[in-house]
């Protein structure tokens, strides 16, 4: 229960806030981190479940310009991934965040999206990398903080 009221305030913070900041080309994904930060304490199983709810959720939500179905495939990727660890809690949200827009753009090369384009992954993916990466302490923090799975 916690988990999925974590997971819808991720959405909303994601949308009423963060995609409102004027950063340029880019905004830190609140969603992705929250995924993380879940599957770190709970595993893979419930780390892909809680990733297909969060990228299902951030599909729905407007405004959207992708297919239904996109952010909740690699959410559940990513929650899989996170769920795993990959020698610690740093390491695992470093991979994590730096693997999520490659993937996002893969599945949308995959399914047509004219978006996709190797410029437009250049320009947006690093920049949108940092920002999420400088986000990641204080959300992973505060998905994590009073379970020790993660003793790293």
């Amino acid at each position: 229960m916690i988990a999925a009221l974590a997971l819808v305030a991720a959405v909303l913070v994601q949308v009423m806030l963060v995609n409102r900041l004027p950063l340029p080309m880019g905004a830190p994904d609140v969603v992705l981190l929250t995924v993380i930060g879940l599957a770190l304490t709970r595993g893979p199983v419930a780390g892909a479940v809680l990733g297909f709810c969060g990228g299902l959720a951030a599909d729905v939500i407007p405004p959207t310009a992708h297919v239904v179905g996109q952010y909740a495939f690699v959410y559940a990727l990513i929650g899989f991934l996170a769920g795993r660890g990959i020698g610690g809690m740093v390491p695992t949200v470093i991979v994590c965040v730096l693997a999520a827009p490659p993937l996002a753009a893969a599945v949308g090369g995959l399914i047509g999206d004219s978006r996709v384009t190797l410029e437009a992954m250049a320009e947006v993916m690093p920049v949108t990398a940092v920002y999420t990466l400088l986000l990641a302490p204080v959300v992973v923090w505060l998905t994590t903080r009073g379970n020790r799975r993660y003793a790293s």
